[in-house]
This record gives structure tokens, sequence and C-alpha cells, in this order.
């Protein structure tokens, strides 16, 4: 079936009956993003959460069981996008990566049920700010940075394209689980239109009406007070980038840290190798040694790269993704703030007017539009950090144990070649 004629038509299904029900969402527990099978043991955490301090039969086990959330709704699915195989174009002005865009559908508004087209990251952008314009009252994914890592001078290594490939895969996933973004006509022509730069130029003959009456609000008016609700949703905003911001820089610092550790073990290690080819008595411990600490070496250049390539991603997105939530808490306020100025307008006529100017109504139509919309989306990314920040946090901690596994191993290797051996006569 065809997707909703108006956003004034759409069901909110994700959208508060109350600001009472918002609450809950706004002030996660401490303990959220623990798994439940917690039991009690001697230790806890600092803030009172017992720990199990017993090993899981797979370290693996704990990431099992998240997978199977994510393919719960996939069968009420009707439409599948997948970004992958980046290509590098050398062309005489520029060089760039482009991207395969698959997908699959059984949606009415598609003449075909599956499509693969070519994008780069500029055809994305242009996605993200038609869907700004055309889709105001809704939170809008957020693109990766053109630049995932200050000071990242080769943007065409593989590691660099492979870190961005996932997020673009993520932005468009985003947009495809969205009730009404996966309607916008910008989107349908991203994913099918085999000349994006034509459409570019040609332009978009029609936009929705809702995205016509809010595209061009100006900031001409002030807003008095936000409503208790949203003035919430701003102050857990401002709270929550600050504290994602402090993790991101601190885990910046680990990974540097971690690196220079890393050259100064490859530089260990061998040193044991040397050692033993002049002690013949002690020549098989110190090769164990030497050989234990490269062992080492390589599961702490594992650690570091999933937490460059998979922890670090996650924190910029939602970084990203609470700036983008700001900006359309702005632009309620500035709908929020005409609506009350014309309103104060009227009451200064002084005019018996049965009637309410149908200006004035048609502006608290885009506030409540507004409210609707951006309480069902501020649910609906509440619900899917929730989800990514747990099995984020469950796979650092996979990594880790992983990581002390292999150490673990690894020296345990050697203490049968340090202890005393019966001489023999």
């Amino acid at each position: 079936s065809s997707g909703p004629k108006s956003l004034r038509e759409m069901p909110h299904p994700l959208a508060t009956s109350s600001s009472e029900e918002m609450g809950p969402a706004l002030t996660p527990s401490p303990d959220l993003l623990l798994p439940r099978s917690i039991a009690d043991k001697d230790l806890s955490l600092p803030n009172g959460t017992p720990v199990d301090t017993s090993s899981p039969a797979s370290s693996s086990s704990l990431l099992n069981r998240l997978q199977l959330d994510d393919d719960l709704d996939v069968e009420t699915r009707d439409l599948f996008v997948t970004v992958d195989d980046p290509k590098k174009h050398v062309c005489t002005m520029e060089t760039y990566i482009t991207y395969r865009v698959t997908t699959k559908t059984t949606r009415a508004e598609f003449d075909l049920p599956e499509y693969s087209v070519r994008r780069r990251y500029q055809d994305f952008d242009w996605l993200r700010n038609k869907l700004e314009e055309s889709q105001p009252t809704h939170l809008i994914p957020p693109l990766p940075e053109k630049f995932v890592v200050k000071g990242v001078v080769d943007r065409f290594s593989e590691e660099f394209v492979e870190t961005r490939r996932k997020a673009l895969d993520k932005f468009l996933k985003r947009i495809t689980d969205h009730p009404v973004l996966s309607f916008n006509e910008h989107f349908n022509v991203f994913l099918t239109a085999k000349d994006l730069n034509a459409y570019k130029k040609q332009g978009m003959a029609l936009l929705s009406k809702m995205g016509e009456s809010v595209k061009y609000v100006t900031g001409g008016y002030k807003l008095r007070s936000r409503p208790l609700e949203f003035a919430a949703i701003g102050d857990y905003l401002d709270t929550f980038s600050l504290k994602l911001g402090t993790i991101d820089r601190i885990a910046q610092r680990i990974i540097k840290e971690q690196l220079e550790y890393l050259v100064e073990l490859r530089e260990y290690g061998p040193v044991y190798s040397t050692w033993g080819g002049l002690e013949v008595e002690l020549s098989e411990p110190l090769e164990g040694v030497s050989a234990c600490i490269g062992n080492c070496c390589t599961a702490l250049e594992e650690l570091s790269e999933d937490m460059t390539e998979d922890f670090l991603p996650v924190l910029r997105e939602y970084i990203l993704y609470a700036e983008s939530m700001k900006n359309v808490l702005k632009k309620r306020d500035q709908v929020q703030a005409e609506y009350e100025a014309k309103l104060e307008a009227v009451a200064l006529k002084r005019e018996d007017r049965p009637k309410v100017p149908a200006d004035v109504e048609k502006c608290q139509d885009r506030v409540e539009c507004f409210n609707a919309d951006l309480k069902a989306d501020m649910e609906r990314w509440q619900n899917n950090k929730r989800q990514d920040f747990r099995q984020l946090l469950m796979g650092m901690a996979d990594k880790n144990i992983q990581y002390y596994e292999k150490c673990l191993t690894a020296w345990e290797s050697i203490i049968p070649l340090l202890q005393d051996k019966p001489e023999t006569k």
C-alpha cells in the first residue's frame, strides 16, 4: 500500500499520550544496560548492582542472545537497504569512493522489487539535506563526519572506507525503519535513480504541504518558554552529549596509549630472544617468554582495532544524533513562538470574533504536528539507543574477555618451561 498522504494523517504509534510517559525514557536507571542474568554474588558495582563473577560457557554467548532481537521484526518489514562494495574512482579532477546501494522491497511506490545503484558520500549528504527540508518536524539520522578521525590523511585507506561504509549503511537503515521518512519521495529517488545528478539539477517539483509550511520558518519570533516536557528533553540531550563527549575523548586517549604500549612490547619481546642466543641453558624459556609477549602484542592490537572500528563510531553517531535532535527542538520552538505571537496580536485587536483567524489555526496545527512527531521520534530514538548501547557494551565486554583470555593462555604456556626439571644422571 502507498505511504501516508500527509503528516497530519500519519498515525504516530510511538507518540506518547501524555508528558508523564516521556519521563522514564529521559531518566534511564543506572543499571539499564546491564544483562538481566546478573546474579547475587560477593562483588558489586559502585551503584550497588550485584555482579556475577562466574564465566559464561562462551564469551560470545552474550552477543548471540542479542542477535535474536534484531531478527524479531524482519517478517513485518517491506523495505530492505544495504550499503556495500566500495570502489575507488580516479578522475582528472578528483578521486572519490562510491558505494553500492541495494534495495529490496514489496512496496507499491517502487516500480521494481529490487534496485542496485552506486552513490558517493555527497549523494548521502544531499539526501539528508532534502529530508531535513521536506520533513522538518522529524529527527533525521546523522551522517558520519566527512573525516571520521581528526588528522587522517589517507581517506582512501581500507580501514577508513570500511568504517564509513558501515556508518552509511546504518544511516540508510535508520531511515528505512522510520514510518514516515521511509516513504519520502527524495528517499525513493535516492534508492532508485540511475542518474542522481540529473535529478539534483532538475529538483523536486512537489513537496509535502507540511514541509512547505515549515521549511522557511524564520527566527523572527522569540519563545517565552518551552513546555516542561520539551525542556526536559533539551536538558537530557545537553547532559547526554556532555557525557558521551567525555567518554569519546577518554576512549581515544586509551587507544593512543594502547598503541604506544604496543610499540614498546614489540621492542621488548625480541630482547628475550636475543638473550636466549647467548644463554644456552636458558634459551628455551627465554624464547618462550619472547613468543608469549608476541602473542600478547597480537591480542592487544586486535583489541585496539575493535575499539577504533566498532566502539568509537557508535559514540560519534549518537553525539551527532543528539545535535540533530536539538535542531528539531529549535525548529519546534520557532513554530511555537510564531503561534504565540499571532495569538497575542489577535488578543490586542480586542475584537469580538467568534472564530480564530485561519492563519492562527494553521500555526496551531504546525505546533501540534511538531509536538507529536518530535515525541514519537524521541521515543523511537531512546529505544534504539538502549538497544545499540547494550549491544555495544556487551561487545566491548566480550572483546576484553577474549583479550585477557589470550594473554592468560600465552603466559600459562611458558610456566612448564620455567619449572625445575629433574636432573638426568
